[in-house]
């Protein structure tokens, strides 16, 4: 999908592409690195160079990004002593070697800008200004180790720090939000440009909640704003989100990311914005010369009203006139009547004539699905029951109740955490109190599903209290504890835990006694959801039950055309989705927003991904879905 999207972003007015690096991505294990297939981030900036395009390239290595743990590899967390983004030899140590890693395959290939390449500004650390107080004096020292290292490597394009009112020279410091033309402080230094690094076009979502939508007209203003206040350079956050592949998404975040952006989950043009922001970048271009070497003035043109002007000379002059009321209202500028919308910014390019105000949006769309396939038949359907594990099925003990990410090692959202309770009382009916911190539970007596409970982005702990029907005699209890997606914010981040983390029945603490566990499902470890590992299991026919923890495999065509191709999962409840092989990340339809539909419905399949016959299709359900309700669709855009 690069080309085509980098060609779209080109042709609505941008000049460059923003990046992240992706440590877990590029350095799963300690030492060995990942730079294949869509982690050929080498590949990917040569395409940004090809179209004529340049590159900000945000290598962190922290991240956060709505990415599991911040982007950070999990194995950071097992070195002993380690404290993450603070002035702690270990995590420097890891964090320089990485950052160092990337310099050098950008050098080698000849990237930075300093060597004729696209890259032109850098960026270390991530948004650390909203936790540097946490470390008190560890902050401040290890932010000024940080921008050194940086600079010793010598890339001879200048870094970048967001959110760093206190980046240390000749690192930038940048803004981060929504409107950096009113919040941003501006440079911390006279010979610092005014850089926004992250205009957010939406706001990512997380299950159980609605997108936020923010309308083209306020982006375009703010942008506007910022460039009459001197600022040199915008970039959307996000312009293209994508889809969060895999299991990359952090805790609770949805699987499509950014799909309000200007170039939608899909790739497809989203109007207003992109036809909106289209104009704005062109009326702003007219206006360089002015911008890049004329003498800014603003003044006031009324009680809400304001002018920027950029004068070059007598002839070569650029306003942008503001309006901040919520009606309109006209004013006179150099003798001339403007009418100004409500909370808008007019552009004149030559002071007279304007070529565009943030307020008047001409483009629309609108984008609809059409059904290509539907999965209805039974008979298309094969199916495998997941083993519920008793204690005896574990071969990891512990006699307390473990840490699920330190146990997991993000190799599975699941943990299995099993006991043995023996039961010789007259009352067979239990309560059991179990307190997870995150994000799912099950929980199973003898095999059997006796109750399910979940947390939220906003309150991922929870308490699930059920009624137990022992048998008398030894009980075999099995919970299957979920994470969706681990924590990527805040500071001491490698403190944070999940899973299940006290236990009562009949009062009766259980936490600290003899545990088994086993860490993901036996399907996950067999890995069948590919073509070769489908083999190693007995899969049966479909029947009319849908049991929990069930996996579902068939196969279909990939429909004509080049429309996007999406799986309509409404008829699912909660689990993952793989084509080929691919995680196509996880679904939970079931979980609600307040107005009683799903987050998501729709999972983006890339035409990339898929042969033109025999696509192979593997779903795990892990609570009771129904896949005769699944459809295969294709997305296209409408006239409005």
């Amino acid at each position: 999908m690069w080309p085509n999207l980098i060609a779209k972003a080109k042709e609505g007015g941008l000049d460059v592409i923003q990046t992240y690096v992706f440590w877990n991505l590029h350095e799963p294990q300690q030492g060995q690195y990942d730079f294949r297939g869509m982690r050929n981030i080498v590949r990917f900036i040569k395409e940004i160079q090809a179209q004529g395009l340049y590159v900000t390239l945000r290598i962190g290595p922290y991240i956060e990004s709505e990415c599991t743990y911040g982007g950070l590899p999990l194995w950071l967390h097992d070195i002993p002593g380690i404290v993450f983004r603070s002035d702690n030899e270990q995590f420097k140590f890891h964090m320089q070697r990485f950052t160092a890693k990337i310099v050098n395959l950008m050098k080698s290939a000849n990237l930075f800008a300093s060597q004729g390449g696209p890259i032109i500004l850098s960026q270390i650390e991530n948004e650390y200004g909203n936790v540097e107080g946490a470390f008190h004096e560890k902050g401040l020292s290890y932010i000024r180790w940080a921008a050194q290292m940086a600079v010793g490597l010598q890339t001879g394009v200048p870094w970048v720090m967001c959110k760093q009112d206190n980046a240390p020279d000749p690192v930038i410091n940048t803004c981060n939000g929504m409107q950096c033309g009113k919040t941003f402080k501006g440079p911390n230094s006279p010979n610092k440009p005014s850089l926004w690094t992250e205009n957010w076009t939406s706001f990512y979502q997380v299950f159980g909640e609605v997108p936020y939508i923010r309308s083209a007209e306020d982006i375009a203003y703010n942008v506007a704003l910022f460039i009459a206040k001197r600022g040199s350079y915008v970039n959307y956050y996000m312009y293209h989100g994508g889809t969060n592949f895999d299991r990359i998404a952090s805790a609770f975040v949805v699987t499509a990311y950014y799909d309000e952006a200007p170039l939608d989950e899909y790739g497809l043009v989203r109007e207003p914005k992109w036809g909106h922001l289209k104009e704005l970048h062109e009326a702003i271009k007219s206006c360089s010369n002015s911008l890049l070497y004329g003498t800014q003035t603003s003044f006031s043109l009324g009680t809400q009203q304001n002018a920027y002007v950029f004068r070059r000379s007598s002839i070569e002059c650029a306003a942008f006139l503001e309006n901040t009321e919520d009606r309109s209202v006209t004013i006179q500028f150099q003798n001339i009547p403007y009418q100004l919308p409500p909370n808008s910014i007019s552009i004149l390019p030559d002071c007279k004539n304007v070529a565009f105000n943030t307020a008047k949006v001409r483009a629309q769309n609108a984008r609809a699905m059409k059904s290509q396939l539907q999965f209805n038949s039974a008979e298309k359907w094969k199916v495998y029951r997941e083993a519920i594990p008793s204690f005896a099925d574990t071969s990891l003990r512990a006699n307390t109740l473990l840490d699920q990410i330190s146990t997991a090692k993000d190799t599975s959202d699941y943990l299995w955490y099993t006991f043995r309770l023996y039961d010789n009382s007259a009352n067979a009916q239990s309560i059991l109190s179990a307190y997870s911190h995150g994000h799912v539970l099950h929980a199973f007596v003898n095999g059997n599903l006796v109750g399910s409970k979940h947390g939220s982005h906003k309150n991922v702990s929870f308490v699930m209290e059920n009624k137990l029907n022992l048998i008398s005699g030894m009980n075999n209890i099995s919970f299957l504890s979920a994470t969706v997606g681990l924590p990527n914010s805040g500071a001491y981040l490698e403190g944070r835990v999940a899973g299940l983390r006290s236990l009562k029945v009949q009062g009766r603490d259980f936490t600290n006694q003899a545990w088994g566990y086993q860490v993901g499902l036996l399907g996950e470890k067999l890995q069948i959801y590919t073509a070769s590992g489908s083999s190693k299991v007995k899969w049966e026919s479909f029947l009319s039950s849908t049991k929990p923890l069930t996996w579902y495999k068939t196969t279909f065509d990939a429909p004509v055309g080049n429309d996007p191709v999406v799986l309509n999962l409404g008829s699912m409840g909660k689990g993952y989705t793989w084509v080929n092989g691919q995680g196509i990340g996880r679904y939970w339809v079931s979980f609600h927003t307040p107005q009683g539909t799903p987050s998501q419905k729709w999972y983006h399949i890339p035409r990339s991904l898929l042969k033109s016959t025999g696509n192979l299709l593997v779903l795990l359900e892990e609570e009771t879905g129904n896949p005769l309700g699944i459809t295969l669709d294709t997305v296209y855009i409408t006239s409005q």
